[in-house]
């Protein structure tokens, strides 16, 4: 099984807020961009919150996010994982970001919102143990297709706590 590699964080260095998902997905791999897959809905969230939706090319979703002091990263460096789905990450192998670095470099970082159950359990299982920082942090409902469950307009309204903090 091949192994997956994640990108690294998009991060300014006076960020506050930190959004982190679990692992990218095959179409976000493929295309080397953070949520590339067109039907999960993160950059259209993003796009009704702050003006950077998918009609944007990338590199200028990217900025609004470091204009508004956001950064975007993922709780695994890598992993085995055949295919998009978090229930297809192997435990085996799996390797977490070096938080405790990210973190003395982004010390103005004060709130973490998790894209989804995985990644937060992921993070305060493997990593949560390792931080000694104050930081708030918010569990999101998942934007990617597979959490059906829950409609684009209960997503953007969970979501909207990014916009009052």
């Amino acid at each position: 099984m091949k192994l997956s590699q994640g990108f690294a964080p998009h991060a300014s260095t006076d960020a506050t807020k930190l959004i982190l998902g679990s692992m990218p997905g095959v179409a976000s791999l493929e295309a080397g961009q953070y949520y590339a897959y067109g039907r999960n809905a993160f950059w259209k969230i993003i796009g009704d919150l702050y003006g950077a939706g998918p009609e944007l090319d990338y590199q200028s979703r990217l900025k609004i996010l470091s204009d508004r002091r956001i950064a975007l990263w993922d709780v695994i460096k890598n992993c085995h994982r055949p295919g998009s789905l978090d229930s297809s990450i192997a435990e085996a192998g799996l390797i977490t970001n070096d938080f405790t670095h990210f973190f003395s470099q982004h010390s103005q970082i004060t709130r973490v919102y998790f894209n989804g159950l995985k990644a937060a359990s992921l993070f305060n299982k493997k990593v949560l143990p390792l931080i000694d920082k104050e930081i708030e942090y918010h569990l999101l409902p998942s934007t990617s297709p597979a959490n059906a469950a829950t409609d684009y307009a209960a997503k953007l309204q969970a979501w909207s706590v990014l916009t009052t903090d």
